[in-house]
């Protein structure tokens, strides 16, 4: 049969003994073959989907001025603001504004990696305090849901449930991007965000109900993932396909720009490891070792066994300006 929408998978399920197996089962099957899904019975209250929504519009509604005040381009570290057209996928500018915001720490002191330099404070506007008090509740929230799915993924590959922990149990590195996608200004303007495969672990997003342009890559074609209300989409990222030699599948997947006189919010979550950890590789079980493809080559994007390397990378490739500000010879030496 053609797939025409992604599957939805029910969390709760995952902790009924009667349904247990057959939810992991499913959550083999969903991500070996299709790599997304829709995420249901997770526990979070619906207030917090409408809260997040609501303190995202309103930074987006700030004057320029208080956004600008937060620019990514004051921050090291990646933090903070990007207006339209300051990111940019596979070298081609993205039609979006956001805000990135990750674990609030100081900076390294004496980085001894590259990738230690990600380590830092966030950029709030003062004018919005709410801001951080709704994405500290979201990430607490949504980082309990992906070690909920990443121990149903390690059960499912016949491991034990706290396989995957190692990576996560010192200074994980999740992060947040709150992210509006305006009207296009011309037709010239072709990308939303450009087509691409996530480079951690795995990605809880949640689009504004009511809206449309993110599109997913099967093979039956191009099918769109419309917003569920208070459900998320997910899909896991390159990590994950790499420990399981390719058994479970990062899909590429894009968002159209948005139509005219529209905007849309989305808010991606990116539950990933520490900078210095590496995802414990999976020893698959004979019948699931015949299945597994291998990892699949990305052209632009080797990817590296520590997942700090890759973040760090990405963030050079993804925010040239920044790079350009904050690390001249990196983009020359390594971009």
């Amino acid at each position: 049969m053609t797939l025409t929408q992604l599957p939805v998978l029910d969390l709760s399920q995952a902790e009924n003994p009667d349904t247990a197996e057959e939810f992991r089962a499913q959550l083999r099957r969903i991500t070996h073959e299709i790599g997304f899904f829709y995420l249901t019975g997770h526990g979070i209250p619906d207030a917090e989907f409408a809260r997040i929504i609501d303190v995202a519009q309103r930074f987006f509604a700030l004057p320029e001025d208080d956004k600008l005040a937060i620019e990514n381009t004051n921050s090291p570290h990646f933090r903070g603001y990007t207006r339209t057209g300051g990111e940019r996928t596979q070298g081609r500018v993205d039609w979006r504004e956001q805000i990135d915001i990750g674990p609030e720490r100081a900076p390294v002191a004496e980085p001894v990696h590259d990738f230690d330099r990600l380590t830092g404070p966030n950029q709030y506007p003062e004018s919005l305090p709410e801001l951080r008090e709704a994405t500290d509740s979201w990430h607490a929230r949504l980082s309990e849901v992906g070690n909920r799915l990443l121990q149903q993924w390690a059960l499912s590959l016949g491991q034990d449930a706290d396989h995957f922990a190692p990576a996560f149990a010192e200074d994980a590195e999740s992060f947040i991007k709150i992210v509006r996608y305006p009207a296009a200004e011309s037709e010239s303007i072709t990308q939303g965000v450009g087509e691409h495969r996530d480079g951690g672990t795995l990605t809880l997003l949640y689009p504004q109900p009511g809206t449309t342009g993110l599109q997913v890559l099967t093979d039956d074609g191009w099918i769109d993932a419309d917003p569920i209300e208070n459900a998320f989409v997910v899909n896991i990222g390159k990590l994950l396909e790499v420990a399981t030699n390719g058994y479970l599948k990062a899909t590429v997947h894009r968002v159209l720009p948005t139509e005219p006189g529209k905007d849309r919010i989305s808010i991606p979550f990116f539950y990933n490891p520490a900078l210095s950890a590496r995802l414990p590789e999976v020893e698959l079980p004979a019948e699931l070792a015949g299945e597994a493809r291998g990892v699949t080559e990305d052209e632009r994007d080797a990817l590296h066994a520590v997942y700090g390397e890759n973040a760090f990378l990405s963030r050079l490739r993804s925010h040239p300006n920044v790079a350009e500000k904050f690390y001249p010879e990196l983009v020359s030496a390594r971009v």
